[in-house]
Parts: C-alpha cells; structure tokens; sequence
C-alpha cells in the first residue's frame, strides 16, 4: 500500500466516522485536556492499522475494533498514573457551543463513563446498532455473554434513572 493510498483511506475513514471516535473518547475520559490526548492516540493508531485492514469487515466495524482498544488499554494506563477527578468537576467536551445540550444525554455519558470498559464498550456500540455477533467480533467475547452483559446493563440504568 503506497503512503497516498493509506492517506486517502484515513481521511476517507475521519470524514465518514469520526463520531465513532469523539463517542468513545467522551465515554473513556471525563477530563477536557484527556480527552484531547486520547483522540490523538485513536487517530495515530487508526493511521497505523490502516495496512492490517482486510476488509472482512465494515470499516465502522473496525474503526470501533482499534479505538475500543486503544480507549481501553489507555484508560489502563491513565489509572495507573493519576488520580480520577469526579463528573462534577468537569467541563463538558465535544459539543459546539451553539447546540443544545440534553440533559438525558449528559447523564446517559456520566452513566457510561461509570461503567467498566467492557461494558462501555458494549453500550456505545449498543447504541450505534451492532449486532451481537458483530460487539461479540470487536470485542473478541462470545455472543451470549454480549447478552448476559446488554441485560444487566440495561437494568442498572434503569434502576439509576429511578433514583
């Protein structure tokens, strides 16, 4: 693959999906300056994948496949080495300053922020309509337990909304 090639792929890819990314970054880091970070390091590991794409999937499939994991490993990293600050405390990102911000919104993000990183992954690609085979592929689990985990999710969030 020529370096022009994987240049026209990548920007293809940001054009078309880079709400993938800024949804998976806004769910893995609750700090404005963090979060900056970890959309630098996605971005970077997209560049460096895009020669291992085979495309026996989507590339939606497989933008999340390398931001999940590279959100993952990061938030790994990150609480090993600094002390995790509460919600409240934070400035809300990734929004323009013109848009209306639903609060139902905020509070599903502060929800799934609060999640492990399995079952965050599992939410936001949930809510962007993977199938279970397909969260089961990118996230290398089987598809029953995708459903045991969409189960208990979904009853923890309700239960949360309640209170």
């Amino acid at each position: 693959m020529t370096e022009a090639e994987q240049k026209y792929i990548f920007e293809e890819w940001l054009n078309l999906h880079k709400g993938i990314i800024f949804k998976i970054v806004k769910a893995y880091s609750a700090n404005v300056s963090v979060q900056d970070d970890l959309f630098q390091e996605i971005v970077i590991q997209l560049w460096n994948s895009i020669p291992s794409f085979k495309k026996e999937s989507s590339a939606s499939t497989w933008i999340y496949r390398v931001s999940l994991n590279t959100a993952i490993k990061w938030a790994n990293n990150e609480r090993k080495h600094q002390q995790s600050q509460p919600l409240e405390d934070m400035q809300h990102v990734l929004h323009e300053s013109d848009i209306q911000i639903d609060e139902r919104l905020t509070w599903l993000y502060e929800e799934i922020y609060r999640l492990d990183e399995i079952d965050r992954s599992v939410t936001l690609l949930l809510l962007d309509g993977f199938s279970y085979k397909e969260m089961a592929s990118i996230l290398g689990i089987t598809e029953s337990n995708v459903g045991v985990k969409i189960n208990r999710i979904k009853k923890q969030l309700i239960y949360k909304s309640k209170k």
